[in-house]
């Protein structure tokens, strides 16, 4: 099969090269798929550079979001031709991967391979930080930053399908209507210096009720925050760890809690099951539907503009490389 081939640490995603390699044979407990989508992930350029969180032993494949059909499987809740998305620490830009069932889901039958190669990390990100801790009610004010993302649009998303009310913050006014048609209140750019005087206009006052923060905006997001607000660590896009003022915290009765999804299959495994029921079942009634950036990226030698993309911050919703060279024929 073709898969990249990480033979030591790169310079960036521009040096990946696509190599022939055995399809890899799964172990009892693993699925054999062949990949119809991957989704692409900014971590996925840490990687491959040796600065990210996991160093995987060498030789290896990065991607971590898949798609794609069960070729081979043990008995039990898959069977061969099986829809299906899931996650690995690595593997996913390739035409096979093997991979621990457990990892793997159904895809539900409102989502396309595209759509699904992008749900298993940003959607329960987003639910677990909007519902578990931020504890999102009715009509609250939502203030979602970098909304146009993976985590920001399924944030944008799953806040609305809970009632409340979003403002969707984003880098440029070009983004405004991706925003606004995944169903985003009101828009502003947080790039312009006027943009926390424009939340406390859409809020008449009284600032927004929960913040959503992958960037690292938490310290002027302080500023446009509600009395008795909560402010939820998500990530940290704009590269830097911030330091925040904590009177300004105490002063406004503010919470600021973070979110690890990673970590609840090892904390709280119970909360792992509850997250997928909910977004399975937002799925099935379309209150929640990836957004897929276009164009897609056919090819793996395309995984490094599709890279070189996320990166350059071009891109919204999920961008997805599927292995195939060219687009399957529409019937």
């Amino acid at each position: 099969m073709r898969a990249i081939v990480v033979k030591s640490w790169l310079k960036g995603p521009g040096d990946m090269e696509v190599k022939d390699i055995p399809v890899p044979l799964p172990k009892d407990n693993e699925l054999l798929v062949k990949i119809d989508s991957a989704g692409a992930n900014f971590f996925d350029i840490l990687l491959v550079q040796g600065k990210y969180q996991i160093r995987p032993p060498f030789p290896f494949t990065p991607g971590a979001e898949f798609s794609g059909t069960v070729v081979r499987a043990p008995a039990g809740k898959f069977k061969a031709g099986d829809r299906v998305f899931g996650s690995n620490p690595t593997g996913a830009y390739a035409e096979y991967i093997a991979v621990p069932q457990a990892q793997c889901f159904h895809i539900p039958s409102t989502l396309s391979f595209e759509q699904a190669a992008g749900l298993y990390i940003t959607y329960p990100t987003s639910y677990a930080a909007l519902k578990l801790r931020a504890r999102v009610q009715a009509n609250d004010w939502v203030l979602v930053h970098a909304a146009a993302g993976g985590v920001g649009i399924a944030a944008v998303q799953i806040a609305r399908a809970l009632g409340a009310r979003v403002i969707a913050a984003v880098g440029s006014q070009e983004k405004f209507e991706v925003c606004r048609q995944q169903g985003a209140n009101h828009c502003v750019n947080y790039r312009e210096t006027d943009w926390i005087e424009r939340v406390m206009q859409i809020t008449e006052g009284k600032g927004a009720d929960v913040v959503f923060d992958p960037v690292g905006l938490v310290e002027k997001s302080l500023k446009c925050v509600a009395w008795n607000g909560r402010i939820v660590v998500v990530g940290f896009a704009a590269g830097t760890i911030e330091k925040v003022a904590v009177n300004r915290i105490l002063l406004k009765n503010v919470e600021v809690t973070g979110v690890h999804w990673g970590a609840y299959a090892r904390n709280q495994p119970e909360m792992v099951g509850e997250v997928w029921r909910e977004l399975f079942a937002m799925a099935e009634q379309r209150k929640i539907n990836p957004v897929v950036y276009e164009p897609v990226f056919y090819g793996l030698e395309n995984a490094k503009t599709a890279l070189k993309a996320i990166a350059a911050r071009e891109t919204y919703g999920k961008v997805i490389v599927k292995p195939s060279a060219e687009p399957a024929p529409k019937l």
